[in-house]
């Protein structure tokens, strides 16, 4: 992701290192002094990609200073945590840092946006990051999509990834589930046969177009069942599903019918809204 893309993102909160340079703000600050980022977005760290930026600052130095607040007699990391835990390894004593004085709303969007800048976060840690702007200081999907330089359908979509279940939220994580699996997942309402396909995906390494194949097979229905469905509604219900992505419904008989399009939440609607209006 380019800093133009980003727009007032990233370089509207932090200030270019060459300017910093010249004003002689770059401190070296006492490794031990210094903590992590309570707002940081992500939660995993690679332990190999860790040890070799290690061995590079051991080599070269760091090159590029970390951001971090004053907090008492002690800093918390803005932004750079991953250097700061490699400048650890490396066994540096100080780093080269900026000192500035960020409310905790710009902690959050500092750490966020570089992090989304560096294409660090999985796609789960991307979206906790949205909803903790959201819950904890009240953005609306349009203000988090303008924070981080995207479309509020994109965030739209990257939040609907909370809704999965812990086993396929573990899954997308790690990347043994792709976004285009996850999407799929998403238009079963069942929990437990959610979480079955996904873990049937992987055990058999599906791709995207054979979980969708194996969704449009009919289930079978229970004996005394009554008003079952044709194969060709079901597939239309399950192909509206994963086109919307929410529950569907719908009815037909000789002609006429109705479609009924279920959502949870007024964000929800306005997807699904703004989605209609591209048709």
């Amino acid at each position: 992701m380019s800093t133009q893309r980003l727009g007032k993102g990233l370089r509207a909160l932090i200030p270019e290192v060459e300017a910093v340079e010249e004003q002689g703000e770059i401190q070296q600050i006492d490794i031990g002094l210094i903590n992590p980022n309570p707002y940081q977005p992500r939660q995993s760290f690679d332990q190999e990609r860790l040890e070799e930026l290690a061995q590079s600052i051991k080599d070269f130095g760091l090159l590029e200073p970390v951001i971090l607040r004053p907090i008492g007699e002690s800093y918390q990391i803005v932004a750079g945590e991953r250097r700061v835990r490699a400048c650890q390894l490396a066994g540096l004593s100080k780093v080269p840092a900026i000192l500035r004085d960020y409310e905790d709303l710009q902690m959050m969007q500092v750490a966020l946006i570089e992090n989304l800048q560096r294409e660090n976060l999985n796609p789960i840690e991307e979206a906790e990051g949205y909803q903790r702007l959201m819950k904890e200081f009240g953005f609306t999907q349009s203000k988090v999509a303008e924070s981080v330089g995207k479309k509020r359908s994109s965030v739209a979509n990257t939040l609907r990834l909370l809704n999965l279940g812990e086993v396929e939220r573990k899954l997308v994580q790690d990347g043994s589930l792709s976004l285009g699996h996850a999407k799929v997942l998403l238009s079963v309402t069942s929990e437990k046969r959610r979480a079955q396909l996904a873990q049937k995906v992987v055990r058999e390494e599906l791709s995207v177009r054979e979980l969708e194949a194996l969704l449009k097979k009919p289930r079978s229905v229970p004996r005394g069942t009554f008003k079952v469905k044709s194969p060709e509604l079901v597939e239309l219900e399950e192909n509206l599903q994963r086109h919307l992505g929410t529950k569907v419904s719908v009815s037909y008989k000789q002609g006429a019918g109705k479609i009924s399009i279920e959502y949870y939440s007024d964000e929800e609607l306005e997807r699904l809204l703004e989605l209609f209006a591209s048709l």
